[in-house]
């Protein structure tokens, strides 16, 4: 039986505000971000594109790497996405 995934991910409004998160379900925390189900970050900044995403099969290594992302600056966050997505394309759009 295959493990779950995990995914780390960036969201950006279209003033390209960064949201970083970690979940096992991308779909349904895609879907409670954009019907702002919660108060929030997202919500309140309209951060609901994803813009970059990694899967892993291990939950600590997710973790840690959602830290990382957060910790790091702003510049180093959009090249992150923009060496993947330079476009900057919402990737669920293809979903």
């Amino acid at each position: 039986m295959p493990g779950k995934t995990y995914f780390v991910y960036i969201l950006s409004s279209h003033r390209r505000v960064l949201y970083v998160g970690v979940t096992n379900d991308m779909s349904r925390r895609l879907a409670e971000h954009r019907s702002r189900s919660r108060s929030g970050f997202t919500s309140r900044y309209n951060a609901l594109s994803l813009v970059h995403l990694e899967p892993t099969n291990d939950v600590r290594a997710a973790i840690a790497r959602e830290k990382q992302i957060k910790n790091w600056t702003r510049e180093k966050k959009i090249r992150l996405i923009q060496s993947q997505n330079p476009a900057w394309e919402d990737l669920s759009a293809k979903w």
